[in-house]
């Protein structure tokens, strides 16, 4: 896969953009602060419908714009498909398949598949579950869109039952005797219902991928750092304790174990007025050795464990049938010897790869000379504020 043509309209720093790609390495050189990480950070948006900057869709839209547009053509063992999503901060997104609008924007999950490799990806050992979770759900969605819709209406029906929670405190301690209280209960027992389905199949998405992903992981550390201590991952749950009497189980198991734990906690949840169980509190456990990677991992294994996690994916993603892109995004001036070359091992053989670097010393050698394209980023100063701009090849 690789894109063929990329258009930004209004995307943070770029009133405009239009830029021709080709198979091969593409590089994309310019000081720090100059927009060249918004560019990947706009692919990468419209691959997976979110950034790896930030949670909010304001940000996106360039200062004063009221929207922002994305569009790429996709090329996939030959087959051409234009990709266009409008960003709206106030509003829905609205997503386009070639000349058809879609009903939602996540119609368009799959049609450019990505890997990124960026600083930001110490988060994923470092940083809070949530990180870890949208790594697995982004994988998941990639490869099966229709689950990256289910995992929305999971989050539409988690925000309604911790509303009601949170709003309805007092009726719902009143319990079954009071007739507001009554119909509180009730109220909540429908939106139990409707967690625990779609929550069991957000989790048992997570479970199979990680059947999957796991063995890559360990062969992916070990490649980078033989020398440490064996990674392994686990998919932690909020009813652990519940699926352990099973030795193996499915949607049905873990929904129906979810809503015995959703009455064992109900009392509680109502005390502290948010859900204390469901997916949305699951965590990717990461270990070397016996000992969790986070706060007991070297500055080093931790970069090592957050590349085999990247590696990993970008391998699941091939073995479909598909190279995904891949993008580096000022990655290089972080990593030493060894895993610079881990990294260009795979740059070189993807079908197609995109770099940001501020300056080209940055870069390996040995991939300097297999760079197919080049492209600066400069900034001018205008009215309006600050722009970025592509220079002339």
């Amino acid at each position: 896969m690789y894109i063929r043509s990329l258009e930004l309209r209004d995307y943070r720093s770029w009133p405009e953009l239009k830029v021709d790609l080709e198979p091969g390495i593409t590089m994309f050189i310019g000081r720090n602060g100059f927009g060249k990480t918004n560019i990947v950070e706009a692919i990468g948006y419209l691959a997976h419908l979110s950034s790896h900057r930030v949670s909010q869709d304001a940000p996106l839209v360039r200062a004063n714009a009221a929207n922002a547009r994305i569009s790429a053509i996709a090329v996939n063992q030959g087959r051409e498909l234009a990709a266009h999503l409008l960003i709206k901060p106030h509003a829905a997104n609205q997503g386009q398949l070639n000349r058809t609008k879609m009903k939602s924007p996540r119609e368009i999950l799959g049609v450019i598949k990505t890997v990124l490799f960026a600083p930001e990806d110490l988060a994923l050992v470092r940083g809070e579950p949530a990180e870890r979770r949208r790594y697995l759900d982004d994988i998941i969605a990639t490869r099966q869109p229709r689950m990256g819709a289910l995992k929305a209406d999971y989050d539409k029906v988690l925000k309604q039952r911790n509303a009601l929670l949170k709003t309805a405190t007092i009726a719902l301690r009143r319990g079954y005797g009071n007739e507001e209280g009554a119909a509180a209960l009730s109220t909540l027992d429908t939106w139990d219902g409707q967690l625990a389905q779609l929550g069991a199949q957000v989790m048992a998405a997570r479970f199979a991928l990680l059947k999957e992903l796991g063995p890559k992981i360990h062969e992916a550390y070990a490649t980078i750092a033989p020398e440490s201590r064996p990674a392994q991952v686990n998919y932690k749950t909020t009813i652990d304790h519940g699926l352990a009497q099973f030795e193996e189980f499915d949607a049905g198991i873990i929904e129906a174990t979810l809503l015995t734990e959703l009455a064992a906690k109900r009392q509680r949840e109502i005390e502290r007025g948010s859900s204390l169980v469901g997916p949305h509190r699951d965590d990717l456990e990461l270990l070397l050795g016996d000992q969790p990677a986070k706060g007991f991992a070297s500055h080093g294994e931790t970069w090592s464990f957050a590349l085999s996690l990247r590696i990993a994916e970008f391998n699941l993603l091939r073995s479909d049938g598909t190279d995904p892109i891949l993008i580096l995004d000022d990655v290089f001036s972080e990593l030493d010897a060894g895993r610079r070359e881990k990294l260009v091992s795979i740059a070189q053989d993807a079908e197609q790869v995109i770099i940001t670097a501020a300056v080209g010393d940055d870069l390996p050698d040995n991939l300097k000379d297999v760079i197919s394209a080049q492209h600066t980023v400069s900034v001018a100063d205008t009215e309006t504020g600050r722009i970025s701009l592509l220079d002339a090849p």
